[in-house]
């Protein structure tokens, strides 16, 4: 069973596709969760969930204080099974804690061609089976809608290589959770030339 593991939506189950998607474990999440708070990375960011599968990421995000989340999700049974979590974490609180939570039906690539940063949290949980050239297509896009500080998390198989990292992202650290590995990155904006005093 997957779960809203902590926020105001805190215990909430949540539907789960029947097939075609790898559910984050909550041990997994913990630890993401974990991380992110102790970097202030959550309250009031704009969250971007890509495969985002039953939307568990962002809507744990939106949970713990998140102002706004993108999940996208091609495969019709899970972006409808995301609107449905979604709209019961809306109504998790009574209206208490207005978030705003999206749901795209489309390919990520294609999402991404078209869409307007900044976000400031990124959530990537690809099929294991994704090709690393399509993945990193996906990164290379993302990094131009990233905001200064912001922070992306991928989800790999262990087995899987490190990601290709495009201009714009530079990785911080791995983390292997069994067969499952975490890559966290950070956006890194070329910088500025100084001004003239």
């Amino acid at each position: 069973m997957t779960r809203i593991i902590a926020g105001f939506a805190g215990s909430l189950s949540l539907q789960v596709p029947r097939s075609g998607t790898r559910p984050t474990s909550d041990r997994v999440r913990e630890a993401i969760f974990s991380a992110l708070e102790a970097r202030d990375a959550i309250h009031g960011a704009r969250v971007l969930d890509l495969y985002a599968g039953s939307g568990a990421l962002g809507l744990e995000a939106a949970s713990r204080g998140a102002a706004e989340v993108v999940l996208v999700e091609r495969a019709k049974p899970a972006s409808e099974i995301c609107r449905r979590n979604a709209d019961a974490v809306s109504r998790a609180d009574g209206g208490r804690h207005p978030v705003r939570v999206r749901v795209v039906p489309r390919a990520v690539a294609a999402y991404l061609e078209g869409a307007a940063g900044p976000f400031d949290l990124v959530f990537i949980d690809p099929p294991y089976d994704l090709a690393e050239t399509a993945l990193a297509h996906d990164l290379e896009l993302l990094a131009p809608l990233l905001s200064d500080d912001a922070v992306v998390m991928v989800e790999r198989s262990s087995r899987s290589p490190e990601p290709v990292w495009p201009a714009g992202l530079a990785p911080e650290r791995r983390r292997d959770y069994g067969e499952t590995t975490l890559w966290w990155a950070a956006a890194d904006q070329p910088a500025r030339p100084s001004q003239p005093e």
